[in-house]
Formats: C-alpha cells, structure tokens, sequence
C-alpha cells in the first residue's frame, strides 16, 4: 500500500467511525459530511498523482525516489567465490591491487582483457588477499540490469554503515541514490568492492551519461578500492582516473605450473610447458585440459598425449558445443568453444556488424601477425559477400581490440626502427576456435580464393616499392605465403612459386634471410613434386634455397647443396650449360666461405678457363669468373698474383661494359681491396676514393654498394693511420646504413661494428666497447648466436675489453667464442685460428706466459697445416708465437723466430709491407733483450760456493 493511500483509509476510518458510533452534532448536518467526503477525495488524488509524477522520475534531472525494500534484501550472495587453486603468473597484477588495497587512499581498477583469461579469477584472490588484511569485501555480479547494479551497490553502502535514514532520502527522492552511496564510500576507507564482468560499460547507468565522465554506479572516488573486471579494454570507455590492468596470456613456466597443480603426475615440467605454449596460456584452456587430464577415465593423460591429440581431435577436447551456453551466458564463459561468442553479439548488439566476419576472416591465415594494409574492404567484400566500407572495417577491428580479441603488437614500441607498420594478431586459441567454427566447405572455399587473391597483390604492392619501404610488410607476409602455394592446383602453381619468389627476393635485399628461408624451402618442396627434382627451375631452386643457407651462416649446408646442384645440372644440362658454370661458381664460393679457399681456387680456375672457351673472355660472366678467381687467390694470401688478375679485369671490365659499368666499380673496388692487402695503403684509398665518387654519382649516395664503397674507404684509411677521419666516415656510413637500410639489417650491423673499432683505434676503449655490446647483443636477436657475423663481433667486443685492460673478461669472451667457432665452423676455419691466436695474446696479457705460448705453437702448427707456411695469417702467427717465447725469458728462440719471420715477409709480402717492418721491429727488440742479458754485471752472477 502506497504512503498516500494510507493516509486518506485513516482519515476514512475515523470518519466511518464517527458515522457507525455516537455521531457528533456536526455528523447530522448532511453538508458538512459530503464536503469532508469531497475534501478527502481531492486529497487522495492529489496525493496519488503527486506519488506517480515522483515514482516516475523528474525528466529535467530531478531525483528518483527507490523503494527501500530493494536496499534492504538483495536476494543474492555478496561474498567473492572461492579460488580452488593457487593462481598462477599473476604476482605482478595482485601486488599492484594489494598495494593499492593496503594504501590510505582509494580508487578504481579495471582488470580487462579477453574472455578466458582469467579476470575473475584473479578478482577473486585480490578479495580473498584484501579480506586476509581485515579489509570489508564486497562482490557484486554485473547481470545486465543498471538497476540491480545500484540495488547491489546500495547494499555494499549499507553494509559499510550507510544510515537508514539517508537511504529514506533517497526513496522518497530528496537525493540522488548513487549520489547517496558514493557521499558514503568517499568518507569510508578499508573496502573492496568488486564488481564482475562488466562487458557492456555503456548501460550502467544510471542514465546515458559514460562510465568515464564519474557520475554514475562506477567511481574512481571512494575511501577505498572499486575492482572492475571486464572485456572492454579501451582506456576511453573508464577515464583518466581508473588504473587499467590489461592481463595477458600466461607465460609458458607460469601456464605449466597451472597445469601441474591439476594434475601433477601427467608429465614433466617441459612437457607441461609444451602443451601450456600449444594452447597460448589461455587459462581457460589451461583449466580445460587440466580437468580433462585429472578425469581417471580419459583417453588422454598425458600432458604429450593431450598435445599430440589437439591436432587431430580439437573439437571434441576445446572445440566441443555446450548445450547450456546459448542460454546461460555463465555457462558461456566457462566453455573455450563459446565464451568469445558474449563478446562478438554484444559488439554486434552495439552495432559492429563486421567483428564476426573480419574475426573469421583473420582466423583462416596463419597465427602470426597479419599487416593491417592485407585486411581491406575489398577482401571483407570477396570473402563474404557483405558490404563493406573502410570506416565499417575500421569499426570492426577497433571493436575487435576493444574487446580483447585482437592485438597489434609492436604499435607502441616497434623496436626496429623500421617504418611503422600496423600489424593484427588473433591468440592462437581465439583463431584455432573461430576457424572451427565455419561451415565447410563452404563460405570456406571461397573466403581462402578472396584471401590468396589478396595476398597475390600484397607481394606485388610490396615489391614494387621503392628502397627498403615495403620491407617489414614483406616480413609479415612471409608466414601466410607458404599456405598460398600449398592450396593452389598444379594448373595454376606457377603464379604461386612466381609470387613466392618475388617475395623472397624483396627478402634477400631486406637482410630478412629467415623469412627468406621459409619460403625458398617451400618453393623447392612443391617443385620437386610437381615438376620432378630434375627439372630446370627445380634446380634453379636448389640453387637459390643454397644462396639463402649462406646468408644465414650455414656454410656447410649452403655447400654441400651447391654440390648436389652442379652434379646434377652437369649430368642434366651438360658441363658447359651457362647454368653448370653458375652452379660452379656458387660452390667455388661456398667453399671460400667455408675457409677452403684452396680449393675455391681452383673451382674458380676451372670455370674462368670453361668460360673463356664457352662464352669467350670478354663476356660479362667470364670477366665476373676472373674477378672470384682474383678474390678467392687474395683470400689464399697470393696477393701480388690477385692483384695483377684485379687489374687486369678492371681493364677488359672497362673496354668491355664501359667505365660506369656497376660491374666496372665493383672490379675496381676489388682491385683496391687487393692493394690494400699488398700493404700499398695510399694507393688503394684513393682508388677506393675514385670508387665512391663513381658510385655516388652512378648508383645514387644511398645505393647498398655506395655505402660499401665508404666503408672501404674509411677501413683503408685507418690502415693509413688516419684513424679520425676513418671514424667520421664509419659514422656518416652507419647514419645513413640504418637509414637506408635499417637499424637491423645485416649491413648495418657490420658498419657498426666497423665504426666501434675505429674508436677503439682513436684510443676511445670505453666508448667503442658500449657500442660493440650493444652490437653484440642486436647480431644475436638478428641473426643468432652462432651466426659468423656474430662470433665476429663478439671477438671484436673481447678486443675493445682487452685495450680496456679488462683482461680476464677478454680471455673469457674469447675462450667462449673459439668454442663456438669450433662447432659452427669447424677447427680448421681460418675464423677459427684467428680466434684461438686471440685467445693465446689475452692470456699473454693476463701473465699466462706458457699457456699463451702452448696455444701459439698449436695455431701455428694448425696454419702451416691449413694455409701453407707463406700464407699472411700463418706469418702473423709465428710472429705471436716469438713474442709469447720473449715473454717466458726464451730470447733467442724468439730472435730465431723473429729472424725467420722477417725472412719469409720480405719474400712473400715484400721489404716495404707494413708487416714486413713490424717483423723488423720486433727482431730488434729481442735482440736488444738479448744483449742487455749478455751485459750482466758480476754481482748478478750466482757466487762460487766455498768448502769449510
């Protein structure tokens, strides 16, 4: 009964009263009565419209009174479930609400992210932690109902002593219910109020007014902690003052410790990891498996034997329907196969038309990051037949993300340095489910021909790209390449593999010989079925498959097939096809690159001599065999002889191809090279010089083999001694390298190296040290760490440490880069021997004498064996060891050494070669060592003893 109704029956009943009893005098004069009759009729109505306009709310704003036995008995529990298990790889998110909870202030977290990762969860052991501390927790489920929420939120206010009497106020509408709550909570400290699972922010109320503006049932402002959970991630839906926790899939150690706690005897911890990584350290994947693992009468017990399972049997172990969940949203959330679907309808709810289909689409490539530029309207158009504008793709992508279902990593912090470039990427078990759940065959067929079509003319935007523009774009491309092909019919395979390889030729400029890898691999596979492991572009593949391998460091491999290529091209296209001598040529250069130069040499010969009678000796191929002769005879020490062929090509190169000729620059450049290790330095800096000159105004200042050109001029003027301004253009080269090229690129990484030992030459140890970690670390991420490239720098880090005079982390270095270079590259390597006499000079300097001295006689051994006994490198060696022998006191073994040394240099390099004086210096200091022992004075002589 109404507060007004009530007020007329009592007025009513005293009147009846009267009337049935002994009336008064004034109750016989019918007037009087029927006028108190009316009054009370005008009053009830009055008060009954007056209680209508107030129960319906004032439309300008004015106060809605709330009955009060709503308040008083929610009807429904307000304590937080319980956590059955210990969770799991959050420590840093609970430290940070702990922290908040335990401190004097208050206000609100938001924990957010996608479905199944464990929100609640981890809301329910912050309030378990809170309420450990004496703190008031108060749990409120978010059940699509604004008014439920401030009915509930009213509740946790009263529990916290909010008086009776101001929740009067508010139901008869004197103040503002959420007003009157959020007054209370601001002045009360010590809670924890956790309100779960708001995914549809925008209709908590009370009013259209959004969560971000503060005035409605969620606030940043009380004396304690508002915990939010929900899958809306965008910082814009909760304002400035919320504290976003955005949770993230489980790491693979802290997904296996999941794992392990539900079923501990299942498997190792690495087979728990394995399966952990395999289902994304989703936890609601985790919890599935785990509760499948623990059932005694599962098929399945095994943390291995799950895994191997998924791949065939994925629907029925995480893909399975739940007949509840499409009326139970709870159920929902807990099955992986339908708690994304809560997400995709409310979006679709808010008007997202496009979520669901762009989700399905994205799931159908491969679970690496997709470029944002491949997802167009015109692919959302082709694959499934909706209409589809930017503005609508747009909208379903930030949905997308909004809900958690969508990342782009390397939008904040891209890393590399490379162009930005927008990136989508599904979690593994969102794509793995979505791509379940289409019809087959179709819309599939016909989404993945939208899909191929698409990625064809991505390869072809991207490689039409100038400089290195299209570059990261032709990374992300790289993984969704290989399915192109593997769906295409051998009617129509050559447009795959002429896709493909153009995409792995954008690769190869780009330094990106991983991805560049892949898809050389995949190309081969498919023509040696298709086309048989015979046929000329299968061979061609071969070929370039080995190319690859070398870029990468695998010498052995790359060598061992360019092998197999020219065996089977001699057999299949004859010894003198122009195809058989490339393949020549290509193994003649795995071979250098594998230090057998000798017989580098000789394969290079051979085809120089093949050539000349094949193609004549003025043909570009033939003068390009001369130039490899001239280079692998440098390598071999020979450089007089290597130096005469340089020139001698540099002449017939510019006859035959003209003086601008880029083949004609790089046979110059070589030449120089070649005098450079005559030792005629000024000679080979001003062809170097010229070179650059040519190369800037031919190929452009920004041309890779421009920037080649500096670096061998500054190189060469270092050799000058001219270290400063060999500094400055090592610094100009690597600003405009990782401009042009990128910071990543291989390149790049060489021209810093460059530049830090150029520093290390002007004497600045602790700055080119900085930069020769700093590089170490970029070659290990790039390349890895058993690349050439990176032993290299490496060995280059150990001798900036040594001029440091940090000795003892030098020989550490350099004891740990010998071992590698031992297994990458074998112990006859010349990387390898230089590495070991490395090794031996920082033991020398750490006083290791006769170590140092034990490891100089092996290398020199091992040189005399591997390159001959006038090979530079081997010369180099005996002089180390003769300088280790002065050092233990054996003066005249190093003199002999020292003596035979300078013999051989002005023999081999010749009396006017820098090494050849450097032999000359060190003779004479030994001998001076020598003379001053001879020149003892006779108190240093031991005293005859005398008898007694």
């Amino acid at each position: 009964m109404s507060g007004s109704s009530a007020v007329v029956a009592f007025l009513v009943a005293i009147v009846t009263n009267y009337v049935t009893a002994e009336p008064p005098g004034w109750a016989e004069n019918t007037v009087v009565v029927w006028s108190v009759f009316g009054a009370l009729a005008v009053v009830s109505l009055g008060l009954f419209f007056w209680e209508r306009r107030l129960a319906a709310g004032a439309p300008d704003g004015g106060v809605r009174p709330v009955p009060l036995g709503r308040v008083a008995a929610g009807g429904h529990s307000m304590n937080p479930p319980a956590v059955s298990a210990r969770v799991r790889g959050r420590e840093a998110e609970l430290e940070r609400i702990g922290a908040l909870v335990g401190g004097s202030g208050g206000g609100m977290v938001v924990v957010c992210g996608a479905g199944g990762l464990g929100k609640t969860t981890l809301a329910a052991e912050a309030a378990a932690q809170a309420r450990g501390r004496g703190r008031v927790v108060v749990w409120i489920r978010w059940r699509d109902d604004a008014e439920q929420l401030g009915q509930d939120l009213a509740q946790a206010a009263h529990i916290l002593g909010l008086p009776e009497s101001r929740l009067e106020e508010a139901r008869t509408g004197r103040v503002s219910l959420v007003d009157a709550v959020w007054e209370h909570l601001a002045g009360v400290k010590g809670w924890l109020i956790v309100v779960d699972n708001v995914d549809a922010p925008s209709q908590v109320g009370p009013g259209p007014e959004p969560v971000a503006a503060y005035r409605g049932w969620l606030r940043p402002h009380g004396g304690g902690v508002l915990l939010v959970t929900s899958r809306d991630t965008s910082g814009q839906t909760w304002g400035p003052d919320a504290d976003l926790l955005h949770l993230q899939p489980l790491a693979g150690e802290a997904g296996a410790a999941v794992l392990l706690d539900a079923v501990p005897h299942a498997g190792t911890g690495d087979e728990a990891e394995a399966l952990a990584v395999r289902l994304g350290g989703l936890p609601l994947g985790l919890n599935a498996a785990g509760a499948y693992l623990s059932v005694a009468t599962s098929r399945h017990r095994t943390f291995a034997a799950y895994q191997h399972a998924l791949e065939t049997e994925f629907a029925d172990l995480l893909g399975a329907e739940h007949p509840g969940a499409a009326a139970d949203p709870e159920a929902a959330r807990r099955v992986v196969r339908h708690t994304w679907d809560l997400s995709l309808d409310q979006l679709h709810r808010d008007g997202y038309t496009l979520a669901r289909p762009v989700l399905q689409l994205l799931s159908l490539l491969e679970p690496v990051p997709v470029p944002r530029t491949l997802i167009t309207p015109e692919l959302v158009t082709g694959a499934t037949g909706l209409p589809a504008t930017a503005a609508t793709v747009d909208a379903a992508l930030a949905g997308l993300h909004q809900y958690g279902l969508l990342h782009t990593p390397g939008t904040d912090s891209p890393g590399s340095g490379s162009p930005a470039v927008g990136q989508l990427q599904l979690h593994p078990l969102v794509r793995e489910v979505t791509a379940h759940t289409l019809a087959r065959p179709e819309p599939t067929t016909i989404w993945l021909t939208a899909i191929d079509e698409h990625l064809t003319r991505a390869v072809g935007t991207v490689a039409g790209m100038p400089g290195r523009a299209g570059w990261p774009t032709a990374r992300l491309l790289a993984p969704h390449l290989p399915a192109l092909l593997d769906r295409n019919t051998p009617d129509n395979f050559s447009n795959a593999r002429t896709t493909l390889g153009a995409l792995a030729d954008v690769l190869r400029a780009a330094g990106a010989a991983s991805e560049e890898l892949l898809l050389r691999r995949h190309v081969l596979d498919h023509e040696s079925t298709v086309r048989g492991s015979d046929h000329p572009h299968t061979l061609t593949s071969r070929n370039n498959l080995a190319s690859t391998l070398s870029r990468l460091g695998e010498h052995r491999q790359a060598a061992d097939l360019q092998r197999q290529v020219l065996t089977d091209r001699e057999r299949v296209l004859g010894p003198d096809h122009p195809d058989t001598l490339t393949s020549r040529n290509n193994l003649a250069s795995a071979l250098s690159d594998l230090g057998d130069h000798r017989q580098a040499a000789d394969l290079h010969h051979q085809n120089l001599t093949d050539r000349e009678r094949v193609l004549g000796p003025d043909h570009p191929h033939t003068l390009s065999s001369r130039n490899n002769l001239a280079s692998a005879l440098n390598a071999l020490g020979e450089h007089r002889q290597a130096a005469d062929l340089h020139q001698q090509n540099l002449t017939d190169t510019e006859r035959v191809l003209g003086p601008d000729h880029p083949d004609t620059l790089t046979s110059r450049n070589n030449l120089a090279s070649a005098l450079n290790a005559l030792g005629e330095h000024r000679q080979a800096a001003d062809l170097h010089q010229q070179v650059l000159t040519d190369r800037e105004r031919v190929l452009g200042p920004d041309h890779p083999h421009t920037l080649s050109s500096r670096n061998n001029l500054a190189s060469t003027v270092s050799d000058l001694g001219e270290h400063r301004q060999a500094a400055d253009l090592h610094q100009q080269n690597l600003t405009d390298t990782e401009r042009v090229l990128g910071p990543d690129h291989p390149q790049t990484l060489s021209s810093r190296n460059n530049l830090a030992s150029a520093l290390n030459d002007l004497g600045e140890h602790r700055q080119a040290a900085d930069l020769h970690q700093q590089n170490l670390t970029d070659h290990e991420r790039v390349l890895g760490p058993d690349h050439p490239q990176t032993l290299t720098s490496r060995h280059s880090l150990a001798l900036a440490l040594s001029r440091l005079g940090e000795h003892q982390q030098a020989a550490d270095l350099h004891q740990q880069n010998l071992t590698d270079t031992e297994r990458v590259l074998g112990p006859d390597h010349p990387h390898t021997l230089t590495s070991r006499n490395n090794l031996a000079s920082a033991l020398n300097a750490l006083g290791e004498h006769q170590r140092a001295a034990d490891l100089h006689q092996h290398n020199l051994t091992d040189h005399e064996r591997v390159l001959g006994p006038d090979h530079p490198q081997t010369l180099t060696s005996r002089n180390n060891l003769a300088i280790a022998l002065s050092r233990l006191g054996e003066h005249q073994q190093a003199a002999d050494l020292h003596q035979q040394n300078l013999s051989d240099r002005e023999r081999v390099l010749g009396p006017d070669h820098p090494d050849t004086l450097t032999s000359r210096d060190n003779l004479a200091i030994v001998r001076a060592r020598l003379a001053q022992a001879g020149r003892r004075r006779w108190w240093q002589f031991p005293r005859r003893g005398g008898g007694a």
